[in-house]
């Protein structure tokens, strides 16, 4: 008889899920729920390469569109009975997690500990596990950890330049995110290449919502740019990414903010949103630039220009590269991210093939360099598989 996964990712705005045949990968059903909290919340699934959409209420939360999934799922009696784990996404493991585990109370408890580390996600993530624990409470539910395949960062590069003894006590460290995306990623790069793994050196960029850069030397990442929170590094969707460390006490102490609403700025308001003043979707702001926008295309130039910067930091420390990886929403769709990133790249060795470039979009995932130049790889990542696989270790 099949044996299938219930796979749910909840992220900030959005959550995926599918049924998942975890030895082959395959999904007879999945699904989205995205635009959450806003005016233009919606919500489909596809089952046997049929699609469906629903609608959802304004302003739908995680809690009410994960009831809306599972009355979806009931439908569907066949995969529902065979649905032998449930695997959930979790963002942030901090130091009590390097590996999935089986979630009870006291996972739970750590789970919600770490929320301070994860404002955007950690919260939803635990909402996703209680909704279907009460939905499928005779199942295993298991958790996977973005944070996990960083484990095998180098103390010098996850530590931060402060007094020893904050990391000693409180584990203030880098830890890294978006791990089972890169880790799926760059196994299919290896496979591409016909390599294995343990020996490719690996530059890899998840680009959505999120985005965060990966250096991965000798099939172990050695450094990546989201840190102790989801809020380090690349320009993001709402998030900021890197800036100066004074700068919230200013926002405090000059300004007058609270520092409830300076987390709400730097991980709510800024990011492609604040610079643009329009969206956080780069679908909506490569359109607008197009059309003569300044803010939108501000926006993206400031989104490509840090990318632009951290591709050549890792380029100096992950060695002789195998191949650059794009995935993510906007690193596997955005023909316009790759070229404009890449022709900034050029006297570095690396060149795109402009045809590839707009082939490999909308699920394709290839080559996107020219011919005798290093290999660039446009992949669809596949997260879900990844945490299917883990989840069925811990069916018996």
């Amino acid at each position: 008889m099949d044996q299938y996964v219930l796979v749910l990712n909840c992220g900030s705005s959005s959550i995926k899920f599918a049924i998942i045949e975890a030895k082959t990968g395959t999904s007879p059903l999945h699904g989205l729920a995205e635009n959450l909290g806003t005016a233009s919340s919606k919500f489909g699934f596809s089952y046997q390469h049929k699609q469906y959409d629903g609608e959802l209420p304004v302003n739908t939360d995680h809690q009410q569109a994960l009831a809306v999934i599972a009355d979806t799922l009931k439908q569907f009696e066949y995969l529902s009975q065979r649905i032998v784990a449930v695997g959930h996404r979790v963002v942030h493991g901090g130091e009590s997690f390097t590996r999935s585990t089986l979630i009870d109370e006291q996972v739970k408890h750590a789970i919600e500990k770490t929320s301070l580390m994860a404002p955007l996600h950690n919260p939803v993530n635990l909402t996703g596990i209680t909704s279907a624990q009460n939905a499928f409470p005779h199942l295993p539910h298991i958790a996977v950890f973005d944070t996990a395949f960083f484990q095998t960062m180098p103390k010098h590069a996850y530590l931060y330049a402060l007094p020893y003894e904050l990391y000693q006590q409180h584990n203030i460290r880098r830890y890294g995110f978006h791990g089972t995306s890169h880790y799926f990623v760059a196994h299919e790069a290896a496979n591409t290449l016909k390599k294995e793994l343990s020996t490719c050196n690996l530059i890899t960029a998840h680009l959505g919502n999120g985005c965060s850069i990966a250096a991965i030397r000798q099939g172990k990442a050695i450094d990546t740019s989201l840190g102790f929170t989801p809020l380090e590094g690349l320009v993001m969707g709402t998030r900021c990414g890197d800036l100066d460390p004074s700068l919230p006490t200013y926002l405090i102490e000059q300004l007058g903010y609270s520092s409830a609403e300076v987390t709400e700025l730097l991980n709510k308001e800024s990011g492609l949103l604040g610079i643009s003043k329009l969206s956080n979707d780069c679908r909506t702001l490569e359109q607008q630039a197009k059309e003569g926008n300044q803010q939108a295309k501000l926006a993206l130039d400031m989104f490509i220009y840090r990318l632009v910067k951290y591709i050549g930091a890792y380029l100096a420390v992950v060695g002789p590269l195998d191949a650059l990886v794009f995935t993510g929403g906007i690193g596997e769709n955005s023909a316009y991210v790759r070229e404009n990133t890449i022709n900034q790249l050029t006297h570095m060795g690396l060149q795109l093939d402009p045809d590839k470039n707009l082939e490999m979009r909308f699920g394709q995932s290839g080559l996107i360099s020219r011919i005798n130049t290093k290999p660039i790889f446009a992949i669809a990542t596949n997260e879900e598989w990844v945490i299917a696989k883990d989840a069925m270790q811990y069916v018996h």
